[in-house]
């Protein structure tokens, strides 16, 4: 053994419905500790039943960040190790041997995989790496919301990356999201110098169909010195163009659109806005072309700013639909059947792969 303790701590209300999966997973921790904010359900009392120690206090006016320092303060103070977890969230089997048996005294954070969404069969749809799990003492959470640790220790922090440790989330789709935009705006006044919190903000706006916002909130990121993640500028270049294209600006859509396939060339996504913004422009030579340059990139980034979409049937069946207008039958088919291998079940995709086949037969091709 180790002789790590170790402490799985978090904030929750009225999470009921969670509670005995969550503490299975976190039952090889020493400690589970939750600070319930104000459940109206039975989430306090059927953790205390399954072992956690809770907590409760309510956070006004609220803020991700309070709570989750509050919980934090509560761990007690000869814990080495301690892993924020929602009750959302299931750690694999086996997550602690794994933990320790990399975990030096040195070490101040941990890195592991997390998979953020799952396909309908539960499989992985979008997955990347995490940092949440740290030493008791020399962090703190910052930011009113999509909160972060920050370190605040001496010296440099010291990350360790836990091979085959694995988190999984597995949201309640039913959730509301609305406290998050007045949160946004709270975190990106408080900082405004922070290119992440300036990023997501102007995400928020494009989530809520706030165009004009959303393009004055990307464009102040972009002319930020701290906004300097090649992916994450392109990302926000993309969502203008989207944006603009909403609003019916379709010479600066395109415009931004390339500058965003320009400034990160290596992934899909950009690519994909220009094909879908394409079709739409019924221009099927941009269209084919995007298509194939998305195609040719072989693997995600595997960043929180990964679309799922781009490795799944869309571009080929995008690709296919161009690729026919153009005359290219035998493309046009190689396309469409990549996409019903993708999705076998789609009557949209396999009745076009049908269409697309008598033509080519009518033509020769």
């Amino acid at each position: 053994m180790s002789g790590y303790k170790i402490c799985v701590y978090t904030i929750a209300k009225d999470e009921e419905k969670y509670v005995d999966r969550f503490m299975d997973s976190m039952g090889e921790a020493d400690l589970v500790l939750v600070l319930d904010t104000g459940s109206t359900d039975r989430t306090v009392e059927r953790l205390r039943a399954r072992g956690a120690v809770v907590h409760e206090q309510r956070i006004v006016p609220w803020r991700f960040d309070v709570a989750r320092n509050q919980a934090l303060d509560l761990v007690p103070e000869e814990f080495d190790i301690c892993a924020s977890i929602d009750l959302d969230e299931v750690f694999e089997p086996g997550w602690r041997k794994k933990l320790e048996d990399v975990w030096q005294v040195e070490h101040t954070r941990a890195r592991y995989v997390y998979v953020w969404r799952h396909r309908a069969d539960g499989s992985p749809e979008r997955q990347f790496e995490t940092d949440k799990i740290h030493r008791r003492k020399g962090y703190r959470w910052v930011h009113p919301v999509h909160e972060v640790l920050e370190y605040t220790g001496e010296g440099g922090e010291k990350t360790v990356t836990v091979g085959g440790m694995v988190l999984h989330h597995y949201p309640d789709p039913a959730k509301s999201r609305g406290q998050y935009l007045p949160l946004l705006e709270l975190s990106a006044l408080e900082d405004p110098d922070d290119a992440q919190a300036a990023f997501w903000l102007g995400r928020e706006y494009t989530f809520h169909g706030r165009h004009d916002q959303a393009i004055a909130a990307l464009q102040r990121y972009l002319s930020l010195p701290a906004a300097r993640w090649d992916e994450e500028r392109s990302a926000a270049m993309r969502l203008i163009g989207e944006s603009c294209a909403a609003l019916g600006r379709k010479a600066e859509a395109v415009s931004w659109l390339f500058r965003a396939v320009a400034e990160c060339q290596g992934v899909r996504e950009p690519y994909l806005a220009l094909v879908k913004f394409a079709y739409g422009e019924r221009n099927w030579p941009l269209a084919y072309a995007m298509a194939q340059k998305a195609l040719s990139i072989p693997q995600s980034s595997g960043s929180y700013l990964a679309d799922p979409e781009c490795w799944g049937a869309t571009l080929y069946d995008y690709g296919a639909v161009a690729a026919y207008e153009l005359g290219l039958y035998a493309e046009a088919y190689a396309l469409g059947r990549e996409a019903c291998a993708r999705e076998p079940g789609d009557e949209r995709l396999t009745g076009n792969l049908r269409f697309i086949a008598e033509r080519a037969k009518g033509s020769g091709s």
